[in-house]
This record gives structure tokens, C-alpha cells and sequence, in this order.
């Protein structure tokens, strides 16, 4: 299978590493060829502390996934998270030199550019800049200005930012894997993209993602990203109260966590017990299951406190920005029993767990249902998203430098119009069949409105 056939995501998480390898099927839908999952040794809250051993768990997560999708991995989309991350808003324009020609991709990538030359805090580099809405010469509220025609192009953008140090160490990693980055991607954005609906994030909505090292937010309304950030606790931190408070290795405070562990102690009894298998020969440790919720409880509710402080910081509690469709808890520490109630109880908004599986069509094992794919899944989507567009910009040149040739034939040959165009569409399938033998995504569209044509009349 050749690289142009398939996408690879990688999430670079604090507990697990894990690479997803898949293609975009004829319905549109996610097929996912193969996954591989090696644990993250050194990266901390989503910061990587230790090169050598990240590089050695990427490769490990890489293998994996070549060996069961059989397949050569060479390019990969990466997340990014950190408590080096924060977000900002800003507002630019540029005068365009030729106000009679209508707005192009070139205009918006010119005033994204201008954007990007923002002078940050020392050490910083900008992550994404993420337009919001725009306003072309006295017309504000614009969503799409392509098309339109104007001198003045002005947006307000959101804007993503971070260390560079932890940036470029996450790049060195990839790369002495012996993989070549596609793009690195803000993961609450990658998260959002496999679990929220267009509608909820018309509506108003947060997204959650609780992992191992951090708790990622993206606050979406009017289809716009309006707010990011990223909470330095995650899953990992109750793992640590569990084994300090009970006295236990960390291996058995995990698995207390994910077998037994609640964020609502009133909903456990007094009288359950659970025995853990003393260390050497020592005595077996009975913990109380209502003991175990409520070290849970106490971290869960600081981070859900802090979940509460970006709310407010963004002003969703305001009437105007109001999240009508809630909140959507995803990551691996969704996972924990009870947290939506929690959730529902000390945010006020109405909250559901968000499955990463929905877009995808071959996942007939439940093995990607789980939240902790959340990252991973939409890191994939987003790799497609641009091998999509790379697609349809090749075939427009390829159009464009067949059509030129065919003209040159042409006015040699002294042919009609029709049959040079005719002509055209022969040459662009046949290089299409030698480049491989199925026509890319742009072209595919390009003969489904054909046939349609064709059938109508």
C-alpha cells in the first residue's frame, strides 16, 4: 500500500503512546487499518522530560501499528498539550492591492501569516492561529469571506501558543523515531473533531479531555472555537493520591482506580471492602471502597473547580454565551464511575460521556469505543483532513498544466473546442490510472457531478 493511501495519527500522551493508522472509506467513513500502544515513559503532564525514552515508546507504538496494519508508517500528525500552553484573542487586517478581484485562500493565508509574526513572551512560538469570524471593508460577521470583494480583510483570531523548547523537543522525538511530522495539532482540537457534532458545537459545548497528565478544554458556540486551555492534572494525580493515601504501589492504586474507583463517595457502601495482595510475603490490605471515593472525590473536584474557573473565564455562564449542549467528557478519566453526575452537579450544565468511535466504520470489536482514543482518532481525522486538501490542490495543477498542454495540441491540429476538452478529460484519467489506478479524492468528486450531469440530461 503506498503512502498516499492512508493517514497516521500519533498522541504522544502522558500514560500511553498510541499510533492509529486508516483511510477515509467511499462513505466518507474512518477505516482503521491498525493501532499500536506502548506506554509513555518519559513524557510528564504532557511535557516530554526524557528524549531517549520517548523516542523508544514511540517506536514501539510505530511497530506496533506497521505490523498490524502491514503497512511502512513515514508521516505522522502529532498532538501537543502541556501546562506551557495558553491561548489568546487577537484581531488583524490586511489592504488587499486588488480590492475587483474577489477574496481567495491566498488572502486569508496572507493575513494568517501577518498574525503569525506576533511578538510572544521569550520562548514562545505560536501553535495555531484559528480565524473566528471576519470583516470585509465596513462588513462585519462574516463566516466564509471567499468570494467576496473587498479592499480591507480584518478577522478575529484565536490564537494557540507554547513553549518552544517543549515544542521542538516533541519534534526531535518524531523525528529521530525516523518519522516526518505532517503537522502538530493543539489535542482538545483533535479531540473535539472525533467526539462533538457540528450541532453541538453550533449550540455551545466544552469539551474535557481528562488524560493522564492534563485536562484539556476547547469551548466551541457558533461553530467557532472560542476558548482552550490546558489544566496541568489529570488521571494520573488520583493515581497518586490512591497510592499515598492507601499506602500502595502505584500498579495496585491504577488498577483500584480503574476497577473500583467513584467520584461520589455518598453512592458507596460502608461494608465493601477490596483485599490487595501484600508486597513479599507481608499481609493482604482490605481498603473500603467508600474510603477509596472519597480520595478520589477530593482531586476530582478541584479539577472540576478548575474546569469551572476557564467556564467563567470565557463567560459561559453569561446568557449570550450560554452552552446549550453542555459539556462532553472524553480521555481515559471519563472513565471513572459517577464523574458525569459530578460533572452535571458542580458546573451545572448537562454532560455525556463522548465515545471517539462514532466516525469510525470498521470498529466491530468495541476496541476504539473507549475515551482514551478520543485524542488519537482525531488526530487521524485531522491527518486525512490534510491529505484531502493536499489531493484536490494536486489535481487543480494537474488540470491546469494537462489542460495547457492539450491546448498546445490542439491549435497544432486545428480541432473544435469540444473535442479538445474532450481530449483533456481522456489525458487527465489515463495519468490518473498510471499514477496508481484510482482517481484521487478531488477527482472522484469531479466525476460523480459529471455523471450527474450526464443523467439529468
Amino acid at each position: 500500500m503506498e503512502n498516499h493511501e492512508y493517514s497516521v495519527g500519533l498522541d504522544i500522551g502522558t500514560t500511553k503512546i498510541v499510533a492509529i493508522v486508516g483511510r477515509r472509506n467511499d462513505r466518507g467513513k474512518i477505516e482503521v487499518l491498525g493501532v499500536g500502544k506502548a506506554k509513555s515513559l518519559g513524557v510528564h503532564k504532557g511535557i516530554v522530560n526524557n528524549i531517549a525514552q520517548t523516542i523508544s515508546s514511540i517506536k514501539a507504538a510505530v511497530e506496533q501499528a506497521e505490523s498490524s496494519a502491514g503497512v511502512n508508517i513515514s508521516k505522522v500528525t502529532v498532538g501537543i498539550a502541556g501546562k506551557h500552553i495558553r491561548s489568546l484573542q487577537h484581531s488583524d487586517y490586511i489592504m488587499r492591492e486588488h480590492p475587483d478581484k474577489y477574496i481567495t485562500d491566498d488572502d486569508i493565508e496572507a493575513l494568517k501569516d501577518q498574525v503569525r509574526k506576533l511578538v510572544m513572551l521569550p520562548g514562545e512560538e505560536i501553535i495555531h492561529v484559528l480565524p473566528q469570524d471576519y470583516k470585509v471593508d465596513s462588513e462585519g460577521e462574516i463566516q466564509e469571506p471567499i468570494g467576496m470583494h473587498g479592499k480591507r480583510l480584518e478577522a478575529n483570531f484565536h490564537v494557540v501558543v507554547g513553549q518552544m523548547g517543549s515544542i521542538r523537543n516533541i519534534v526531535r522525538c518524531v523525528r529521530e523515531a525516523g518519522l516526518d511530522m505532517e503537522a502538530l495539532t493543539l489535542e482538545p482540537l483533535a479531540s473535539s473533531e472525533s467526539v462533538l457534532t457540528k450541532e453541538e458545537k453550533e449550540a455551545g459545548v466544552a469539551i474535557v479531555d481528562i488524560g493522564g497528565g492534563t485536562t484539556d478544554i476547547a469551548i466551541f458556540k457558533d461553530n467557532i472555537i472560542r476558548h482552550t486551555c490546558v489544566i496541568p492534572y489529570g488521571g494520573g494525580i488520583i493515581t497518586d493520591d490512591i497510592k499515598e493515601g492507601c499506602s500502595i504501589i502505584e500498579k495496585h492504586a491504577e488498577q483500584l482506580k480503574v476497577k473500583f474507583g467513584s467520584a461520589v463517595p455518598e453512592l458507596e457502601k460502608d461494608s465493601t471492602y477490596v483485599t490487595i495482595p501484600g508486597l513479599h510475603g507481608r499481609p493482604d490490605k482490605e481498603i473500603s471502597l467508600k474510603s477509596l471515593a472519597q480520595i478520589i472525590n477530593a482531586r476530582i473536584e478541584e479539577v472540576l473547580e478548575m474546569v469551572n474557573t476557564e467556564l467563567k473565564a470565557y463567560g459561559a455562564f453569561e446568557q449570550k454565551k450560554k452552552l446549550i449542549a453542555g459539556i462532553v467528557l472524553t480521555g481515559g478519566g471519563s472513565n471513572l464511575k459517577h464523574l458525569r453526575q459530578l460533572a452535571n452537579y458542580m458546573t451545572g450544565f448537562d454532560s455525556r460521556i463522548g465515545f471517539s468511535n462514532e466516525y469510525v466504520s470498521n470498529d466491530k470489536s468495541q476496541q476504539l469505543k473507549g475515551p482514551e482514543y478520543a485524542t488519537s482518532i482525531g488526530l487521524l481525522m485531522e491527518s486525512l483532513k490534510i491529505r484531502d486538501k493536499s489531493e484536490v490542490n494536486y489535481t487543480q495543477e494537474e488540470v491546469v498544466e494537462v489542460k495547457n498542454t492539450a491546448t498546445e495540441v490542439d491549435t497544432t491540429n486545428n480541432v473544435t473546442e469540444k473535442e479538445a476538452e474532450a481530449q483533456v478529460e481522456k489525458q487527465i484519467v489515463e495519468a490518473t490510472k498510471q499514477k496508481g489506478g484510482r482517481l484521487t479524492f478531488g477527482q472522484s468528486i469531479l466525476e460523480k457531478v459529471k455523471k450527474f450531469f450526464e443523467e439529468v440530461e
